[in-house]
């Protein structure tokens, strides 16, 4: 059985349009690629039939993927606040000894969205900001050691 993906409302829809459009649309498109290549002739030595194939094949890839996440998602509701760090959430964060505030968005690679860094809850930063709140400071195991850092912001 797959693992589980929890995603919000707009990162399941997406991925369910963006699902439909390739089961058809884009299997009719590439359809229609493969055979004007076709009729160029020899296949062996045709640049353009294996390059439709082999986007065929990359489009097929993307469907299974699509399906498989939809398949398992776990639609979480966003609020119009949080007061702890949770999945969908956009974090910002401090460093320790450092001025500077980074963003990051706590979720599945399939959330991302303006431009902000995906961190996936299972990472070890990521595990250790859940359930924080705005003020704390939480640690994680980094490879070059013990890293801390403060959680400035929370926004969903």
């Amino acid at each position: 059985m797959a693992d589980r993906q929890k995603l919000s409302k707009d990162a399941f829809d997406r991925l369910q349009a963006e699902y439909d459009d390739l089961t058809t649309r884009g299997r009719i498109e590439i359809a229609h690629k493969i055979e004007a290549a076709r009729e160029l002739g020899d296949l062996s030595e045709n640049g353009d039939y294996h390059a439709a194939k082999e986007e065929q094949g990359k489009m097929e890839g993307r469907i299974i993927q699509l399906a498989r996440i939809i398949e398992n998602a776990d639609i979480v509701e966003s609020g119009a606040s949080a007061d702890a760090v949770r999945e969908g959430c956009i974090v910002g964060v401090r460093y320790d000894g450092d001025p500077d505030v980074e963003t990051y968005l706590i979720g599945s690679i399939e959330e991302r969205r303006d431009n902000l860094v995906v961190m996936s809850p299972g990472s070890p930063m990521g595990q250790a900001l859940l359930g924080a709140k705005e003020g704390q400071t939480v640690k994680y195991e980094a490879p070059g050691g013990l890293i801390s850092v403060t959680v400035v912001s929370i926004d969903v």
